[in-house]
């Protein structure tokens, strides 16, 4: 039954994501932007894993952010850990081009540690945080903490990133507007690898 939520969370986030009915909608407030989450071998990690990437849909080979994820059971909740890339812009395109893909190894890969994210299954919406307030990031000369909102569905992925000052807990970066709204373009989630249990 565990591997099961880890599966539906990593079917769920397997996706071509888009915030363009937003970005149409409020176009002064909201650039067009596109989120991959491209799973990754289960070899990579012995395990689930993904990269992902975003970017500004008129320039889609100059993401903004990179990353790779590895899901961790435990239980009640989804553990996603977070890792950083070196030389990330190597693999731009890696959300869309398999080849790309293909030429992340984990050698290449930085934990950012206290900046994992907590997924929990409520009915059929998965809600995740940044686990405490030690995920430092530093921005416009000023120290701050990751405060990090998701709500995944099997088609949309609501997102809220901001950054917050580490003395006054003021809101430094990151939407004042409220969330980016992602529809899934495209599902990747026939490449997630089938998790085998142990015990089957």
């Amino acid at each position: 039954m565990k591997n099961d939520l880890m599966l539906t969370l990593a079917r769920y986030l397997a996706g071509d994501f888009s915030n363009q009915k937003q970005s149409y909608e409020d176009p002064k407030t909201y650039a067009h932007i596109r989120v991959f989450f491209r799973p990754l071998p289960w070899e990579f990690f012995g395990g689930i894993g993904f990269y992902s990437e975003q970017t500004y849909d008129y320039d889609l080979w100059s993401p903004y952010r990179q990353g790779v994820h590895r899901l961790v059971d435990r239980g009640d909740s989804i553990y996603v850990e977070n890792y950083s890339l070196e030389d990330p812009l190597c693999y731009a395109g890696a959300g869309r081009d398999l080849a790309i893909l293909k030429t992340i190894t984990p050698d290449c890969l930085q934990r950012r540690y206290n900046c994992s994210m907590i997924f929990r299954k409520e009915n059929e919406i998965f809600r995740g945080n940044v686990e405490g307030n030690c995920c430092l990031i530093e921005r416009n000369g000023r120290q701050t903490y990751l405060v990090s909102e998701v709500e995944l569905t099997e088609n949309t992925f609501v997102s809220w990133d901001r950054g917050m000052d580490v003395n006054t807990h003021e809101q430094v970066w990151g939407s004042a507007a409220g969330a980016l709204r992602f529809e899934k373009r495209e599902s990747f989630a026939d490449e997630v690898p089938v998790v085998i249990s142990s015990d089957s």
